[in-house]
């Protein structure tokens, strides 16, 4: 497979201008022209979204032979995954690096720099989505399918034992209900009122 065209990656600046293939770039124009028609312009997420369905879209019209939407799949998406590599701004060190495994190196190093995990992770999500939007099937979703899916996990592991990070998700203590913490405040309130208004009487013999 040839990809000539230079499409941008997912942590790259993009162009508007670089347009999609067929009728997809009509679907993404279309979505783009029904939010200005609505008077709301469209979300970073939604903004996203188009740029990279029009980059997606340029990948088939450059590849060799030219591919349709209805014949992309998913090895068509680990082709597409794989090239936005060499765009890729993360150090990703291979096992014989000194600093293999280390999460914060001390020098410079020549392994490659590759797209993080969490940016494909993010690009296949939006694309998944753009892809129905733009007409295509969700039981014949490319960038649904088991090996895209095998792959982002293949490259989330490798990039977890490389770098010497951990991708776990650190769970967050939940904050007290505001209810509750109102009831809590007003507990304490009317416990030191009542410990203020009911004093202990005064002794016998004591003058009024």
């Amino acid at each position: 497979m040839e990809f000539v065209a230079h499409a941008a990656a997912p942590d790259s600046p993009h162009s508007d201008s670089g347009g999609g293939g067929g009728g997809m770039a009509t679907g993404a124009t279309s979505a783009s022209a029904s939010a200005s028609a609505a008077g709301a312009s469209p979300s970073r997420y939604e903004s996203q979204k188009r740029r990279d369905w029009n980059t997606f879209g340029q990948y088939l019209r450059n590849h060799r032979p030219p591919l349709s939407l209805s014949r992309c799949s998913g090895a068509h998406v680990l082709e597409f995954l794989r090239y936005l590599d060499q765009f890729g701004k993360t150090k990703v060190h291979a096992p014989a690096c000194p600093f293999f495994g280390h999460p914060a190196p001390p020098a410079p190093c020549p392994c490659p720099l590759r797209q993080a995990w969490g940016s494909l992770d993010a690009l296949v999500g939006r694309l998944r989505a753009a892809y129905e939007e733009n007409g295509g099937r969700p039981e014949s979703n490319p960038f649904g399918a088991r090996a895209v899916r095998l792959y982002l996990r293949e490259v989330r592991e490798h990039q977890a034992r490389a770098r010497g990070v951990s991708y776990e998700k650190k769970k967050r203590k939940k904050p007290p209900h505001p209810s509750s913490a109102a009831a809590a405040h007003d507990d304490a309130a009317n416990g030191a009122l009542h410990h203020h208004h009911h004093m202990p009487p005064p002794p016998p013999g004591a003058a009024a």
